[in-house]
């Protein structure tokens, strides 16, 4: 398989259009949750979006230091 660098973008974009989906859907909702709940569900989104953050800066220095 060949694995181009527009591939590869393509998927970078795919999953930032579905954090921010979700995010927008958790946020519509957060006017009718209880405070702690969206606390819990921001603090997910926030992990999952700083482990995506550090994956793709360790590829991106991999990349660059070759």
């Amino acid at each position: 398989m060949n694995n181009c660098p527009l591939e590869s973008e393509r998927k970078i974009m795919l999953f930032l259009v579905a954090a921010l989906l979700l995010m927008g859907i958790l946020l519509g909702t957060a006017a009718h949750l209880p405070v702690p709940v969206t606390l819990v569900a921001a603090a997910v989104i926030a992990g999952w979006l700083l482990a995506f953050f550090l994956r793709e800066r360790r590829h991106h220095h991999e990349v660059t230091s070759r």
